[in-house]
């Protein structure tokens, strides 16, 4: 068995989930997660097959966003993964839609931040053993950084 690092890089101010699920139909479902959630979000979407013809399937309401994720699960190569790479929304939107979609086992991560993802290798294939979702805390917050989350969150409309 071999470990390796793969980085998802995507464009500056989306956001990403990325996952596990089990079945075909994830595509269809995540899709209709995506637009019953957030319908002004630009999208794209794709899954890896770990059966049959092994496919990257895909799909999302913007071209670009949509063969970005698939290309990024291609180079990923981890079976039953999904990665969704989303503009013009957040991920805490629509995560409660993608969790109750049947087909999703786990959420490894919902981020606008750099990821790495570490897999393992095998004979068989890949398959994900977790993910690095940004950096590493450098302190612990002060009352003025506690000010600014809280500024943050009322500006953007999560926070009274």
């Amino acid at each position: 068995m071999e470990i390796k690092i793969e980085s998802i890089n995507y464009p500056e101010g989306a956001n990403i989930i990325y996952g596990q699920s089990h079945f075909i139909k994830t595509v269809e479902d995540l899709y209709e997660a995506m637009v019953n959630s957030a319908p002004n979000a630009k999208f794209g979407l794709a899954f890896n097959e770990a059966s049959g013809p092994c496919l990257v399937r895909k799909d999302g309401n913007d071209n670009e966003l949509t063969n970005l994720a698939a290309r990024i699960q291609k180079k990923l190569a981890a079976g039953h993964t999904f990665l969704i790479i989303m503009q013009d929304c957040f991920p805490i939107q629509v995560l409660p839609a993608i969790k109750e979609c049947r087909e999703v086992t786990n959420i490894y991560c919902a981020t606008g931040n750099p990821v790495q993802v570490v897999l393992a290798e095998t004979e068989q294939g890949r398959g994900v053993l977790g993910v690095i979702d940004g950096s590493s805390p450098i302190s612990i917050e002060l009352d003025s950084d506690i000010t600014a989350r809280k500024k943050f969150l009322k500006d953007i409309g999560y926070k009274r």
